[in-house]
């Protein structure tokens, strides 16, 4: 990905399918997807949640995203999306204070979410149950995440550009 590129279309790789309880993260190394961890009792993925080739997040891993499907994809699946927004956070582990923003797209090929082209067209419901999410999966391992906003796809690119160009740097 470079700076020119329009980045309101994006390529996703989902991690974890929606419905999911098991977290999946792709080893490098193995070139493989590993167990990363088990959701509480209870909670799923509700969408299928992946992240961006050839970038690097402030946590030095890939930008995550959670992408808006009708029917759960699978692990290593490449998605074509239409970048959505951002949920901004703040992630809390260990006295160590890192971001930790989730992008939101959808699935171009998708019937459901086929008009929508910014957070504000998500049911303000479902945005909130998406944030919740977040928040509530990581507080069982002593994770405290903390949403500091929602921006809408004009941000997300310039999160995109930067860590497109940390990734390179890297």
């Amino acid at each position: 990905m470079t700076r020119s590129e329009d980045v309101t279309q994006l390529q996703a790789i989902i991690e974890t399918p929606k419905g999911s309880r098991s977290k999946f993260k792709f080893d490098a190394a193995a070139r493989s997807f590993k167990l990363s961890k088990v959701l509480p009792e209870g909670m799923v993925f509700p969408y299928d949640f992946g992240y961006l080739p050839s970038t690097k997040a402030e946590d030095g891993d890939p930008l995550d995203v959670l992408v808006l499907t009708d029917e759960p994809l699978f692990s290593g699946c490449l998605v074509d999306c239409r970048l959505l927004g951002v949920i901004e956070a703040e992630q809390e582990e260990g006295g160590k204070k890192a971001r930790n923003d989730r992008l939101i797209a959808a699935a171009s090929a998708s019937l459901l979410y086929s008009e929508m082209n910014s957070l504000e067209d998500l049911n303000p419901i479902v945005l909130m149950e998406i944030q919740d999410f977040f928040v509530n999966y990581q507080r069982v391992r002593g994770v405290a995440v903390t949403i500091l906003g929602r921006k809408g796809p004009e941000q997300a690119r310039k999160l995109i550009r930067i860590a497109a160009d940390a990734k390179h740097a890297a």
